[in-house]
């Protein structure tokens, strides 16, 4: 995993590791990576550098008029390529395809959606499974189709570095897991950010460890929030641990290829190659717990230790017995 800031500009990123076991932890810092490129609108404004050969431009149009004039003009984009690289005729084309999935395969219930705010930033948690998770997908999608707010999910660098996928993650939302970026899109923007803080923990885990939520690290999740001044608001995800089940991991293979790990999962043994792609018809049921605010002063330099370790573990306690509740309430893996 890397603590890298998002960039639209095209540089090469400098990049750190973190341990696999903390993914959500990047958010935890306040300091930036050193050598990393300024921010566009927090560290100054950004070269005014014409792109070659490329009808998209990610860079900010100029304000102010050459030859003196100080009569502003409309700060316009070539195309919907956002700061972040996310394309809202991406994410439309993405709908439309996801549709039948998430309405016919899943069949998506949401209990309590109304809590999620219709404007103003907010920090979105969930409980994370799936060898490829599927719940990341339902969440986006669901809260972009009924609410009309767009998503941007916060995760691990290393989707941002897989040829193709990196674009795609991009263009549909994807952000890399770094302080900066969380404030800036819950502070400055106001926008909704979506986090699992069980990070490889859960997606990692086998069956038989299934609805067992994983430690949220160390809370970072917790700290960005009160430095936002956002509200936090639990998802509580039941059907996607079944969708891509993992049997068993093997690690040699998972180290030759520098992946967190590489699962087996019950749709590969079934499927071959294929199950790698193809989920199971489990049902989703999606319940979205009271939003939780913090009496707090933000943008502080730090916040204490023990009140954010408190606090994250507070929040995952009430995860849990969500999933508890909900586990006993359902008949069925496939008709919920």
């Amino acid at each position: 995993m890397s603590d890298d800031r998002g960039k639209t500009q095209g540089a090469t990123p400098t990049t750190t590791h973190l341990d696999d076991n903390d993914l959500i932890d990047v958010i935890i810092g306040t300091a930036r990576t050193e050598g990393a490129d300024p921010v566009p609108g927090k560290d100054g404004p950004a070269p005014n550098t014409e792109p070659v050969g490329s009808t998209i431009s990610y860079l900010p149009v100029a304000t102010e008029p050459a030859g003196g004039n100080n009569d502003p003009i409309d700060d316009q984009r070539r195309s919907d390529v956002d700061e972040w690289g996310r394309s809202e005729r991406m994410r439309s084309v993405i709908r439309r395809l996801y549709d039948p999935m998430y309405r016919y395969w899943f069949r998506v219930e949401w209990e309590g959606l109304e809590k999620i705010p219709s404007d103003g930033g907010a920090l979105l948690i969930a409980n994370h499974a799936g060898a490829i998770p599927s719940d990341a997908p339902a969440i986006m999608h669901g809260i972009e189709t009924e609410l009309g707010r767009p998503v941007y999910g916060l995760a691990d660098y290393f989707f941002r570095t897989l040829p193709g996928v990196g674009t795609m993650w991009a263009r549909t939302g994807g952000v890399p897991a770094h302080p900066d970026n969380a404030f800036r899109l819950l502070h400055d923007q106001k926008q909704l950010a979506l986090v699992f803080p069980e990070g490889t923990k859960a997606t990692s885990k086998t069956y038989a460890d299934r609805y067992r939520l994983r430690r949220f690290g160390r809370g970072g999740f917790v700290e960005i929030a009160m430095r936002a001044g956002v509200p936090i608001i639990p998802i509580v995800v039941v059907g996607a641990e079944e969708s891509m089940p993992i049997l068993f991991r093997i690690p040699s293979v998972a180290k030759a290829f520098k992946l967190p790990y590489f699962p087996v999962t019950a749709n590969s043994l079934l499927l071959g190659p294929l199950g790698y792609v193809t989920y199971f018809p489990a049902k989703f049921r999606l319940r979205v717990l009271d939003p939780i605010t913090f009496d707090v002063e933000p943008e502080q330099d730090r916040y204490s230790r023990s009140r954010v370790m408190d606090e994250a573990e507070r929040i995952r306690a009430g995860m849990q017995d969500a999933l508890h509740d909900m586990l006993r309430e359902r008949r069925s893996v496939w008709f919920g």
